[in-house]
């Protein structure tokens, strides 16, 4: 890691979600492309236009005193087929956006997998397939060759937890799976690709470092019973350690697996596996923290996942509960919470920080971290003080971890701009800048965007930023 680098201050987006395009540029269809228009749902096929705004957007990150810039490459753009065909169109579009980085002294910070699967491999299994694994490692590759000699940092997936689970196990995401077993199988074929792409890296002998993205939710638990402190166990390998113990040691929570071991055929972790696990570590953790994970003791019912895709426009309750290892609470009405039911909770980020550092000894990324909100971009200038509220406490947090020996090097707000929120369409809104979906997708800075600026340029002269009235 080169430790002489100076904290990033940037933004965060993802192929899929804002770069539209998806029939241009020679690009194939991804699994969002084949789902969302199979089941006439809000798509990703124009997003935030980004594939044609590229250049206005960065030279906007800049002027906004952001030093770095978090995207993923999208996986069906750069590569044709299940042969391995490199798409020149696309990896044309990415040298220029990655030379525009250059351009306007922004640092790409480059996301490899940002849940985008080609058709062309789901169409074989997608992640029960160990051809996917090995597929990533081809693609990984290709990016390492074609763009390494200008990018520095890599992650290769972004939050494997989400996408995985989503998928194979509440549904709601492609391929709208609901199994268990199969969510194993994905699961360790995800991070045996993980790995497989970090020893790419280092046999290529690439400079920078690589790292993985995780979503990052920090376990608590209601009381100091051992019920509780056993069901925060089972939730901390649900929703963090296969990801972080995996990537960042190269070992599986043998706990863990003792327990799948026991209902699912695991026959498919085989030791030369196991061995690329451990020979595929990462350099740093890059987390993505929106909320801290709550939990109680199992009680009893089947494993149910409902989540708010739909903000105040949802009705039912929100429900975690995996059968026999514990329930989320979600209903404390003590919990302050967003629109789409996520609580805002900015201390589970400093606890979450020491603890990862204490665990792992890696440098940290905040990755992601921002709030969704619907907001009427039609009025000018939009008054986001409550994202600037939840930027400034989650900073305070950071910033407190850090007095506590945390190694964290960047903060990446989520999103750069507004953008399509997967199930959520465009109407949640996380972005810095507002994007008109409406009306020509223009782009209007929002007061975040301007506090963002003013606070950057302030940690950069060593003059903390203050405002108007404390001035």
């Amino acid at each position: 890691m080169d430790t002489t680098a100076p904290f990033f201050w940037g933004s965060a987006t993802a192929s899929y979600q804002c770069e539209g395009a998806w029939q241009e540029g020679g690009k194939a269809e991804s699994m969002w492309d084949r789902y969302l228009h199979e089941n006439d749902l809000e798509n990703g096929d124009v997003a935030s236009d980004h594939y044609h705004r590229y250049r206005e957007d960065i030279e906007t990150m800049a002027k906004g005193g952001q030093n770095a810039y978090r995207f993923s490459l999208s996986w069906p753009r750069i590569i044709k087929n299940r042969e391995g065909e490199v798409n020149e169109e696309g990896i044309a579009f990415y040298n220029s956006l990655i030379d525009t980085c250059h351009e306007f002294g922004v640092e790409p910070f480059v996301t490899i997998y940002h849940w985008d699967l080609p058709q062309y491999w789901e169409d074989e299994g997608g992640w029960l397939n160990e051809e996917t694994a090995h597929a990533f490692e081809h693609y990984a590759r290709v990016c390492f060759d074609r763009f390494g000699d200008r990018v520095r940092y890599w992650a290769t997936f972004n939050e494997p937890k989400w996408f995985v689970m989503s998928g194979y196990l509440i549904g709601n995401y492609p391929p709208a799976l609901q199994d268990p077993e199969k969510c194993a199988h994905a699961a360790f074929n995800v991070m045996y690709a993980s790995a497989l792409g970090v020893k790419a890296f280092r046999a290529g002998g690439y400079e920078g470092s690589i790292g993985i993205v995780h979503s990052f939710g920090p376990v608590d638990g209601v009381d100091d019973t051992l019920d509780t402190k056993i069901a925060m166990r089972f939730a901390d390998n649900y929703a963090n350690n296969w990801i972080l113990d995996t990537a960042a040691t190269g070992e599986l929570p043998i706990d863990l697996l003792t327990d799948l071991n026991r209902r699912f055929d695991l026959s498919y972790i085989t030791p030369d596996k196991l061995q690329a696990l451990r020979e595929g570590t990462v350099d740093f953790l890059g987390l993505n923290y929106y909320s801290r994970v709550l939990v109680r003791p199992y009680t009893d019912g089947e494993t149910q996942l409902v989540v708010n895709n739909s903000g105040s426009a949802f009705k039912g309750s929100q429900r975690v509960v995996i059968k026999g290892w514990f329930e989320q609470v979600l209903d404390d009405p003590n919990m302050q919470t967003t629109e789409w039911g996520t609580e805002i909770y900015p201390d589970g980020l400093r606890r979450g920080l020491i603890e990862v550092t204490r665990r792992y000894h890696l440098p940290i990324y905040i990755t992601e971290n921002g709030i969704g909100v619907a907001e009427d971009v039609s009025q000018g200038e939009v008054q986001d003080d409550y994202r600037i509220a939840f930027m400034k406490d989650h900073i305070a947090a950071i910033k407190a971890a850090q007095e506590a020996g945390a190694d964290v090097r960047g903060y990446f707000v989520w999103s750069t701009f507004d953008l399509y929120s997967w199930k959520n369409g465009c109407r949640k809104r996380y972005g810095l800048v507002a994007v008109d979906f409406e009306n020509g997708y223009t782009r209007t800075p929002k007061k975040s965007y301007r506090w963002y600026r003013d606070f950057i340029a302030g940690e950069q002269t060593g003059k903390p930023y203050q405002e108007e009235g404390q001035r």
